[in-house]
């Protein structure tokens, strides 16, 4: 658990399990907004999605919730293994409180997550209908870096890494 502050905002992000139900419940409202935000390209196109998209269970190696004050969950993040890289997977912050800081904490715990598992750098991959996503992670540091599997084939995608 580690707390945050940014302005009038203080942000704990607690290190969860997969299967927590804050956890779940984030993951599922991400989905929920994705799927509207994407819809004309899955739409009619089954194949749309690539099959590593999914995060299986045994693949994570942290699972972060923000809180904001002791028990409101307002954003989620998670790191999978994927090959030898550490991908960020499943950032998402709830509406009611993105710009006050909550990105930041959850890239910052994700950040320190990975450096105790040892990890080089972290990598991840946004969708062109996330601009606000793409200016966090140019922003906090993430370079472009050309696609890699199993996103290379999913239009509009942008991936990055940040050197840790």
């Amino acid at each position: 658990m580690t707390a945050y502050a940014d302005r009038a905002d203080v942000v704990e992000v607690r290190s969860v399990g997969w299967d927590d139900a804050a956890a779940v419940a984030l993951r599922g409202a991400m989905t929920e907004e994705m799927g509207a935000r994407y819809a004309d390209r899955v739409a009619g196109n089954p194949d749309y999605l690539p099959r590593g998209m999914h995060v299986e269970a045994h693949t994570v190696a942290y699972t972060g919730v923000a809180y904001a004050g002791a028990d409101l969950p307002v954003g989620h993040v998670a790191l999978r293994w994927l090959g030898d890289d550490l991908e960020l997977k499943r950032m998402f912050v709830a509406p009611s409180h993105r710009g006050t800081g909550v990105a930041r904490a959850l890239l910052t715990a994700v950040e320190e997550a990975a450096r105790a598992l040892g990890a080089p750098r972290i990598i991840l991959q946004t969708g062109d209908r996330q601009p606000d996503a793409v200016r966090l992670y140019e922003r906090e540091g993430y370079v472009a870096i050309p696609l890699f599997a199993p996103y290379e084939r999913l239009a509009g995608s942008h991936c990055f890494e940040k050197r840790l």
